[in-house]
């Protein structure tokens, strides 16, 4: 078995297969530039809210070939727009946990109990008491929860309501009168 080599002198770069080849090499660079290209892009819209911003960063992508995403990846925001909209949910979610869990009156802001009617501290009514049970109930409760039984509004009609004279404020004594 022989194996013939061709001396290197016999290559020629002029041959048609080294320019075949040639054109194979430059189509896969121009494949793999493209490729970057569209990652970037598909990044870009996952991490940028606006669309002008969003062809920026593909254009930078594009050009320079091959350093344009590795430039783009320095300036690119932190994190996903859905990892930040997750992430404002779950705060949201958890501010609403705790503000069930610390019940303060609206007047006074002293600690108060689910089930307190009225504010020990400043006498504000919280709730109402139902009727037929007691139990605690929202003012805007057309049923009490716990004994089905229907509750009449609390709020009074305009023609029940006094209207009382308003006072002025009072005026200080001694003097700021300048004569």
């Amino acid at each position: 078995m022989t194996l013939a080599v061709l001396p290197l002198a016999q290559v020629s770069l002029d041959d048609p297969d080294w320019g075949l080849l040639g054109k194979l090499g430059i189509g896969v660079v121009v494949v793999l530039w493209l490729a970057t290209a569209y990652w970037t892009f598909k990044d870009a819209r996952r991490r940028i809210a606006d669309p002008w911003l969003v062809a920026l960063a593909t254009l930078v992508g594009l050009f320079p070939p091959f350093l344009g995403p590795i430039i783009y990846m320095f300036f690119r925001p932190p994190e996903y727009l859905e990892d930040a909209r997750e992430r404002e949910l779950e705060i949201k979610a958890m501010e609403e946990r705790l503000a069930q869990l610390d019940h303060r009156c609206p007047v006074c802001r002293a600690r108060v109990e689910p089930s307190y009617l009225v504010c020990p501290v400043c006498t504000t009514r919280l709730r109402h008491a139902c009727p037929s049970c007691g139990q605690p109930v929202e003012s805007l409760w057309q049923i009490c929860p716990y004994c089905a039984t229907e509750i009449a509004q609390t709020l009074p009609a305009l023609g029940e309501i006094e209207t009382r004279p308003r006072r002025s404020a009072p005026r200080p004594e001694g003097g700021d009168e300048q004569a």
